[in-house]
């Protein structure tokens, strides 16, 4: 069991922003950015392009939604994609709020206290209300 399903099953605790019956999303607890989020499926497959296709096809229906918010929340010139996906074997989507290139860099990690999290996470879950 990967860390992420470990996740989705509420053994360990998350960040949650968004939830339907095949993915999950929650706060990167190690950002590059305040904001980034990640988005997971339900199914544990190690590589994006080994998921059925229609995970495939629903991935950025979920996540559109959850990226608007993003970049509403935290003010972004856009919310990009980065699928690396090595850190875990379990296929991820990073969401990443951005200002300009230096933040793609999804290596460099930013410190943020459980209440900055919480207060990420209140951000864009009220973005997403309205």
């Amino acid at each position: 069991m990967t860390i992420f399903s470990k996740i989705i099953a509420g053994e360990i605790p998350s960040y949650t922003i968004a939830e339907n019956d095949m993915f999950f999303a929650f706060l990167d607890i190690f950002p590059c950015t305040a904001g980034h989020t990640l988005v997971v499926p339900k199914i544990e497959i190690d590589k994006l392009f080994d998921l059925p296709e229609i995970y495939l096809q629903a991935f950025l229906p979920f996540c559109q939604p959850i990226a608007q918010a993003i970049q509403k929340a935290f003010a972004a010139d856009r919310v990009n994609i980065i699928t690396l996906g090595f850190e875990v074997p379990h296929c991820h989507i990073h969401l990443v709020p951005m200002q300009g290139m230096d933040d793609a860099d999804i290596l460099r990690k930013i410190k943020m206290s459980p209440d900055e999290l919480r207060h990420a996470q209140q951000k864009i879950l009220a973005a997403m209300a309205g």
